[in-house]
């Protein structure tokens, strides 16, 4: 479908039904991207865009997984902190990231802070969707067993929420692409958003069409990486959706 769609791209654009100041042909895209690539352009802003998401995705999905099973597991600890996640997850990241760069500077800190709290809702909320559905008669067995409370997490609550942490995880690397991307368009001179912000200032189409095709390729990669690691870590899941397709 891809192929066909760039076929008939090229062929429009070659023929002038499409104005190449606004579409270029793929051809025009691709070449401009090979020079980009041996220039190091690319490799250079894709770089520090990796950097930014890397260590934002931990920061904030990896703090938002356990404080949302503990959410989860305690209806104390959800009254506590509910509402306060209520009231701040709304906020769009990008509206107080002016209050970050006050907080931690100008510099990358302020950026990865921002992805983190992207990550961290939506990681935190699939984990605790994830422990509240676990059925409770799984817990009650546990226990007649003699199962002690952390072999109730490892043997009960942690495999049975894997899927709906999963998920949130895959969520929350999507938001750090996107946030990241908006941050990089306000406050940065290097990065992917900052290459298409560049090239959109400077009008150079194509470099604008490289910087958007380069954050699809991102998206598709990262969704790839974590859907095999779903396979190997939550391998039952994937036999479920088998065993309900054949049904």
């Amino acid at each position: 479908i891809i192929s066909g769609v760039l076929v008939i791209w090229e062929i429009a654009g070659r023929l002038g039904l499409l104005n190449p100041l606004f579409f270029p042909v793929p051809s025009s895209i691709f070449m401009t991207s090979y020079f980009m690539i041996m220039s190091g352009e690319i490799s250079d802003n894709l770089s520090i865009t990796l950097f930014r998401v890397f260590f934002g995705f931990l920061l904030g999905t990896i703090p938002g997984i356990i404080l949302g099973m503990a959410m989860g597991a305690s209806r104390k600890i959800r009254l506590l902190i509910d509402p306060i996640v209520s009231a701040t997850y709304p906020v769009p990241k990008l509206a107080i990231f002016p209050l970050l760069m006050v907080i931690f500077g100008i510099g990358e800190v302020s950026k990865i802070v921002a992805i983190a709290l992207g990550c961290f809702f939506l990681a935190l909320i699939n984990s605790m969707a994830g422990v509240r559905n676990i059925n409770k008669a799984y817990f009650d067995v546990a226990r007649n067993y003699g199962a002690s409370p952390r072999q109730l997490f490892t043997k009960v609550m942690l495999p049975a929420s894997l899927p709906m942490i999963f998920a949130g995880i895959r969520l929350a690397l999507g938001t750090s692409l996107l946030v990241v991307v908006g941050l990089e368009f306000v406050s940065a001179n290097k990065g992917i958003g900052a290459l298409i912000w560049y090239a959109w200032e400077t009008f150079e189409i194509e470099k604008l069409y490289v910087g958007i095709f380069i954050c699809a390729i991102l998206g598709i990669l990262s969704t790839l990486a974590l859907k095999k690691a779903e396979e190997r870590i939550v391998p039952w899941i994937g036999q479920l959706a088998h065993t309900i397709e054949k049904q």
